[in-house]
């Protein structure tokens, strides 16, 4: 067992599942969460046009991504700017494991429509995205620990992920990291040198995603789009088995949510 974090590993040989209050959801975050995954679900209006409403138009498959190990990390791919080294970053992974296997990640695409210097547009853009684990309906959600993450730490309220100074994450075999990620980090080199290659990734979704992969023991990396400090969301069916690992870029989106509308909470 991983030694990092006394208070992880005391969270993770509790036995069977038992909610913890420090790591719920809020009810508007549960909410979010819910709804950005419905399509044609209003999620709110923009803050510059309160007559323009953020709808959920799509939720579409974007690629499948074995993770072989049954482990987990969801963080930037790409080295940390301020690292003179380029190092390939430690990676946030997660204490929760999933059976090993080859899994679906789907993304909720939202659109609000605007105008800018006469150009209309459509707004589209990724409001969430889920790695589906299981098909079956969440009960309820909370936030994913790292391996280094002490639960004992925390207080109800807190919020917890990773951070990426490039609006990247991704999701990844954590046994295959080094290989899954070596491509950015060789990229960066590439640009330091003056050699502007293209990354060697598989571009996805016109650019939104890309994904590498390491054929030597069959695992792959997507990436996905994040803003600031990114919660990871654990969905969990009522027996408390992860039925989605989940991240909401639509929390950080810059429009009014509709339940904090409805309850008056702008």
């Amino acid at each position: 067992m991983d030694q990092r974090g006394v208070g992880t590993a005391a969270y993770r040989l509790r036995m069977g599942y038992t909610p913890d209050v420090r790591l719920a959801a809020g009810t508007e975050e549960s909410w979010l969460l819910g709804a950005v995954f419905t399509p044609g679900a209003r999620l709110g209006t923009r803050l510059d046009d309160s007559t323009i409403s953020v709808h959920v138009v799509e939720v579409a498959e974007v690629a499948t991504v074995r993770i072989p190990s049954g482990r987990v990390i969801v963080d930037s791919p790409w080295p940390d700017a301020g690292d003179m080294q380029l190092r390939t970053p430690v990676g946030r992974e997660l204490v929760e494991r999933i059976p090993p296997g080859t899994y679906q990640v789907e993304a909720a695409w939202t659109e609000a429509p605007y105008e800018f210097m006469g150009e209309h547009f459509d707004g589209r853009e990724v409001g969430a995205v889920r790695l589906r684990v299981l098909d079956e309906l969440v009960a309820t959600w909370e936030m994913a620990l790292g391996v280094d993450d002490d639960i004992d730490a925390l207080s109800p309220g807190d919020r917890i992920g990773f951070n990426s100074e490039t609006n990247t994450g991704s999701f990844a075999d954590a046994s295959a990291w080094e290989a899954l990620a070596a491509p950015f980090r060789r990229f960066w080199q590439g640009l330091q040198a003056g050699d502007s290659q293209p990354l060697a990734s598989e571009s996805l979704c016109n650019g939104s995603f890309e994904r590498t992969i390491d054929e030597a023991i069959g695992a792959d990396l997507l990436t996905i789009p994040s803003e600031g400090t990114t919660v990871v969301w654990l969905g969990r069916t009522g027996a408390g088995t992860i039925a989605s690992i989940v991240t909401a870029v639509a929390e950080s989106r810059h429009w009014c949510h509709e339940r904090r509308m409805a309850t008056g909470q702008l």
